[in-house]
């Protein structure tokens, strides 16, 4: 079951939910998810824990609206379709994104997101809701961390000391300017007290690393991923100390464009990473900035900006292919690749109401008990596509 080539008004029809097997490549099925959006976006997979699996994602007219908010759908065991969203958050004038959802060891379940106003990101806020009650229903909703431009992306990691981290990037603005992501760093949010309060370690010389990726891989030992704001390559940094301080990021060999990644640990011990294969490059595909279309009008009420010599992040390199890859030496190298989905990955709009946009990005990994690896992720911006893979399918 595939979008491309199909007209605009097709599209939602697709989205039921249903998984389906692919017929062409074995050990693989497919669902969209149903969503009542016209675009949706930054999917983040999670096992309850009763093992209902659950998919959280932004959804609404366009990124950085007032209408775009929190949306979960669930999958329960067994289940060969995915239930109706539910809407999670539903602050009219804010923009509220980048879902995740972390079980915390005591049993509660965390839905964390992100609000802010149109597309200024470097005045974000980080917004919680807890469950009790293992996530069938959620409290009322209270500010996490408000740091104006912290924004999250990635699962909250549990070390061996107990000690909560919740890595962050932060979206820093410039005076005089719009907040275009040139200077944007990575920090990590660390509790020792189950979340009641919250200590900011900053990554050193990580300016243009953001959605940083936290993976145990043993021990104090941690590595972590990063997408880079400049479209060269995923960045990666190392801590030995169960994440109290990080070593500068460096470049690894998979490219990126500017967009996110997730990795995780496999039972067999390999780190898979869904990713774009993509990077500046191998295009020269550019926009001015994320939120283009809609901060055209607006007037900039701060004072003059100081002229500083600095790297510009790059926009709009396709969002293409959606690739799997696999480390066997704790992330040092991923030579081995498989593709989940390709095409051109034009990402020069956002515009989802008339289909302009084609990525596939901002992917979500996790593997079952039953050894399944789950991957969602943003299909052309119109639906949240959904990829369960055996070991079939990726050996």
């Amino acid at each position: 079951m595939s979008f491309t080539g199909l007209p605009p008004e097709l599209v939602p029809a697709l989205m039921t939910g249903e998984i389906i097997a692919n017929s062409s490549e074995k050990g693989r099925a497919d669902a969209y998810l149903h969503s009542p959006c016209i675009q949706n976006h930054a999917a983040n997979l999670a096992f309850l824990p009763n093992g209902v699996l659950t998919c959280v994602w932004f959804g609404g007219t366009m990124e950085g609206m007032g209408d775009i908010s929190i949306y979960m759908s669930r999958l329960e065991p067994g289940a060969t379709r995915w239930s109706q969203p539910e809407k999670m958050s539903d602050d009219v004038a804010k923009s509220e994104q980048n879902p995740l959802v972390f079980n915390a060891p005591g049993g509660d379940v965390w839905l964390l997101y992100t609000s802010q106003t149109s597309g200024n990101q470097d005045g974000s806020v980080v917004k919680c809701r807890i469950s009790a009650d293992g996530g069938r229903t959620f409290g009322e909703v209270r500010v996490l961390c408000d740091i104006p431009g912290t924004f999250v992306r990635q699962p909250i990691v549990v070390n061996d000391r107990g000690t909560w981290l919740l890595p962050i990037f932060r979206c820093v603005g410039l005076s005089g300017e719009r907040w275009t992501g040139d200077v944007d760093t990575a920090a990590v949010l660390i509790s020792r007290d189950q979340g009641k309060s919250w200590a900011m370690t900053e990554v050193p010389d990580s300016i243009g690393a953001v959605h940083m990726n936290i993976v145990p891989i043993g021990g104090d030992k941690l590595v972590a991923f990063y997408r880079n704001r400049f479209s060269e390559s995923v960045l990666s940094s190392r801590s030995t100390d169960g994440g109290e301080h990080w070593s500068a990021p460096q470049p690894i060999d998979l490219p990126n464009n500017n967009s996110s990644i997730q990795a995780t640990k496999l039972e067999n011990g390999v780190i898979a990473m869904v990713y774009n294969h993509c990077n500046a490059l191998m295009s020269d595909a550019r926009r001015l900035s994320l939120y283009d279309e809609i901060e055209g009008d607006q007037e900039v009420k701060v004072a003059p900006a100081e002229i500083v010599e600095r790297r510009k992040a790059v926009w709009g390199v396709p969002r293409a292919p959606l690739s799997l890859a696999f480390s066997s030496d704790n992330g040092a190298s991923f030579p081995r690749r498989v593709d989940l989905d390709t095409g051109d990955g034009y990402c020069l709009s956002n515009n989802s109401k008339d289909s302009v946009n084609r990525e596939f990005s901002y992917p979500s990994i996790v593997q079952g008990p039953d050894g399944f690896i789950h991957v969602a992720y943003t299909y052309y911006r119109r639906a949240i596509k959904y990829v369960r893979l055996s070991t079939d399918a990726i050996a």
